[in-house]
């Protein structure tokens, strides 16, 4: 179902205009669930450019329940507040530490580091995605990431993500421990990774994408790169919801970087509330991408940092649960800081 009120022909979106402010109307609604952050207020859009701003009581039930609606935790993971996935790339070319962990001896004890410092999930991947790189067969995905998987279960660590577009990876990662399935390329890929998910009725994140990572970045174009994410993302969750997967174990990522300019990427990211209307956990991975290299003069992808976590927090303050993040203390820092603010409190683990 289309974020829309049932007797309009053409879909109408909305988007919660989101705040933190402590001072909270009686009419205002949460977001999410959240206990501290909340709207009154939402944009409504449509295709033919009407844009108005409307009063959260004037929003569809429907819509407006998918808006508020508490989101279950992911293998065990609160969605109550933000939380940390790990990225440990087990590959040789992947553009921000390709080759730093690329056997599984080094790709275990990185991820022992980053859930020593607050990674809540890890996210194991034996194919890069960046732009224009090559495909991996799958028994060389394999061989990469089942040793690593195995370790970091038997070791109980954080909640274990595969990050492949392939079912038999996918598989193999399940078999050997994982909770979580990471597709980049939203089922589009292989359509056996929708069944895959529904047999093992575990989480899956499903990504946009235009195009595959050799072709994503030529020349990517958008009739509304907003309204076209979310229609492509709603789709995708309807497909697992129609298959029987819960709408809860469904984790939506707008997929920046992935075929999109920089102008689109910052156009999802201004606008990146609006997917709350799907129901989901949103993830975002933004971590050390070419267009904060760009923005922030930052040429070399481990100097990126700063810019990566400037941009989680203030996802991060329209309501996101999960960042996919490379630098998970600083990170972890960065967002405590930012909900004991915001909050006005800080709880202790």
């Amino acid at each position: 179902m289309a974020v829309m009120a049932q007797s309009q022909a053409m879909t109408v979106y909305y988007r919660p205009i989101v705040s933190h402010d402590p001072a909270k109307p009686a009419e205002a609604a949460p977001v999410a669930g959240s206990e501290y952050l909340w709207f009154d207020r939402a944009e409504r859009l449509s295709r033919d450019g009407d844009r108005a701003i409307v009063a959260a009581k004037d929003v569809p039930a429907d819509v407006l329940h998918r808006l508020t609606a508490r989101r279950p935790p992911v293998a065990g993971v609160s969605m109550d507040v933000p939380s940390i996935m790990g990225i440990v790339n087990v590959t040789p070319d992947s553009f921000s530490d390709g080759g730093r962990h690329n056997d599984a001896e080094r790709a275990v004890a990185h991820a022992q580091l980053l859930s020593a410092e607050g990674a809540d999930f890890l996210d194991i991947g034996g194919e890069s995605t960046r732009p224009g790189a090559e495909f991996v067969p799958d028994e060389e995905e394999i061989r990469r990431t089942a040793p690593v998987i195995a370790r970091l279960t038997a070791e109980g660590l954080s909640a274990i993500s595969i990050d492949t577009r392939k079912s038999m990876v996918a598989r193999a990662a399940i078999l050997d421990g994982a909770t979580v399935l990471n597709d980049v390329s939203g089922l589009d890929f292989d359509p056996a990774m929708a069944d895959l998910c529904v047999e093992f009725d575990l989480p899956i994140c499903v990504m946009h994408a235009q195009g595959t990572p050799e072709t994503m970045q030529n020349d990517p174009r958008y009739s509304d790169v907003v309204l076209d994410v979310y229609d492509a993302l709603e789709s995708k969750v309807d497909r697992l919801v129609n298959l029987g997967l819960d709408r809860g174990k469904i984790i939506v990522d707008p997929g920046i970087g992935f075929g999109k300019t920089q102008a689109h990427n910052l156009a999802l990211l201004q606008n990146i509330s609006i997917f709350h209307g799907l129901g989901c956990p949103i993830l975002l991975g933004v971590s050390r991408k070419r267009f904060i290299g760009t923005i922030g003069n930052a040429p070399e992808a481990d100097k990126r940092a700063p810019g990566s976590i400037a941009v989680a927090l203030a996802a991060v303050a329209q309501g996101i649960q999960i960042l996919r993040v490379h630098d998970v203390s600083e990170t972890k820092q960065a967002l405590d800081l930012h909900l004991a603010v915001t909050r006005g409190h800080f709880d202790v683990a």
